[in-house]
């Protein structure tokens, strides 16, 4: 199965991903979108909206207002101020006040960085991040990407990069302090929910090629079934994605596994272009709700369903586009949805031009499933909840220079080093922070096998030949126990 790393680089217009990448930002294309009806599309539709129902006379007083504030701080405050900060600092202020993560604005040389070298790769860590309670937040981490590999997870809270502590700091202005040059290292210092401590990651940065569907064939007893692996919905994925499908119907599949674990989104018209293939036109695959209340309904055009059963794979790491397609399948399409319930982002923003080349991602719209329930927040649940194994969410072990840990310590970094080890299959004897004697023996164990001194203690090099060991066994679709419910569900 092929893990590769993709990510979505496009800018401006409407964005459905869940926030801002650490390469660039995702957006919506004004091209034709296939199974559009033959309505005005709010996402392609670049006309005004009604403004607040205010009065000119108070609307101009509030600018009168807000022009007094500023000739004040311009001519009177103790020190000389720069027109353009007061100008940035008012916009900031109002986008603040929104209380939206989704919403931001972008100086010049903010959106300029980001525009940058779009064309077919970008190099960075490879995950999407936004902003949650004012911290920058792990959405999810992309398959394969250095993010992955250092063990970041869904919901981790960056705190600092590089020692330089990042509060205060607006989404981008972060994002632009941790990508750099491919080879590079940069250190994360991460707040994990659930983790006493915060703990530091040093992620090797790369280069992330765009590519976004990945298929193969999995025969079991005696059946074919496609799976189609989606990691990010750029410009062409629709149209892999349809080739991909088609090159697995012809080997006469029996089922199909359509997989959006860990995919941010990306590109609203490329989820449309694959839900015209996989949905009847019985149900809308999308609904589009404005600031007025007023929604939208979005058909396929397909008549019949597929000859063979649809099973979806989500995480907590499926957002936006992802949910929308995976919120079609199950209730557009009936069909089952396996795993963790994903991210739950239920909005649209929209990147504006300010005409200096500044811009603001606004929040424009929601988006509703087929039988229109928003799922912000609360994500799409599957109607076939099943965990990985729990080493699958063992947390990194950073130890520090000369640090070990040894018989008798008992801390959070020990815990993680016996989930890991009882998931390689070295039974630690416990999993609740103490370094006992079972456990010692497990690491020796490891040790041994490993051509590491079997000291019994766990030393930055033992960490590290474990953390490598452990993204190789999750990487392993043999211990994937999601896949293995997706396929047996088909099999039924």
């Amino acid at each position: 199965m092929n893990r590769k790393i993709v990510t979505v680089l496009m800018v401006v217009s409407v964005l459905v991903g869940a926030a801002g990448m650490y390469a660039g930002l995702q957006w919506f294309g004004h091209g034709p979108a296939a199974a559009v009806p033959s309505v005005q599309n709010p996402l392609t539709d670049n006309t005004e909206q009604a403004a607040p129902q205010e009065s000119p006379k108070e609307t101009a007083a509030q600018m009168e207002k807000i022009q007094q504030a500023y000739e004040l701080i311009s001519s009177r405050y103790v020190e000389e101020t720069e027109s353009e900060k007061l100008i940035q600092g008012a916009i900031q202020g109002m986008v603040d006040t929104l209380e939206d993560p989704y919403s931001v604005y972008m100086d010049k040389d903010t959106a300029e960085q980001f525009t940058q070298s779009l064309e077919s790769s970008f190099e960075g860590i490879g995950a999407e991040v936004g902003m949650q309670n004012g911290k920058v937040t792990i959405v999810s981490p992309f398959r394969g990407s250095p993010a992955e590999k250092a063990g970041l997870q869904p919901n981790d809270q960056i705190l600092k990069v590089d020692d330089q502590d990042i509060e205060g700091l607006d989404l981008y202005e972060a994002v632009l302090k941790i990508r750099g040059e491919k080879g590079t290292v940069v250190t994360l210092e991460i707040q994990r929910p659930g983790v006493q401590e915060p703990f530091n990651v040093d992620v090797t940065r790369d280069t992330i090629p765009i590519e976004t569907v990945y298929s193969e064939t999995i025969e079991q007893d005696g059946k074919k079934v496609g799976y189609i692996q989606i990691t990010s919905f750029s410009q062409d994925t629709g149209k892999d994605f349809q080739e991909q499908l088609a090159a697995l119907e012809e080997q006469n599949i029996e089922g199909l596994v359509v997989d959006v674990r860990g995919n941010p989104g990306g590109l609203l018209d490329q989820v449309q272009i694959i839900a015209a293939e996989l949905v009847t036109k019985e149900k809308p695959y999308v609904q589009i709700e404005q600031r007025n209340g007023e929604k939208q309904r979005f058909f396929s055009s397909l008549t019949e369903k597929k000859p063979y059963e649809i099973v979806t794979l989500i995480d907590k790491g499926s957002a936006s586009a992802s949910e929308i397609l995976a919120g079609a399948l199950k209730e557009a399409g009936n069909y089952e949805v396996v795993g963790d319930a994903s991210f739950g982002k239920g909005t649209v923003q929209q990147a504006l031009e300010l005409g200096d080349g500044s811009n603001l991602k606004l929040t424009l719209y929601k988006w509703l499933t087929p039988d229109g329930n928003w799922i912000h927040n609360d994500g799409v649940e599957p109607t076939i909840p099943v965990k990985q194994p729990d080493y699958f969410y063992a947390n990194p072990i950073n130890m520090e220079e000369e640090e070990e840990l040894a018989l008798d310590a008992n801390s959070e970094k020990v815990k993680n080093v016996q989930v890991m080890l009882k998931g390689l299959g070295f039974d630690p004897g416990r999993e609740d922070g103490y370094f006992s004697k079972e456990t010692e023996d497990a690491v020796k164990s490891f040790q041994a096998e490993n051509d590491l001194s079997a000291s019994g203690k766990v030393d930055s090099q033992t960490a590290e030949q474990l953390q490598a060991q452990l993204l190789e066994a999750v990487r392993a679709k043999e211990n994937d126990v999601q896949l293995k419910e997706a396929i047996k569900t088909l099999m039924k």
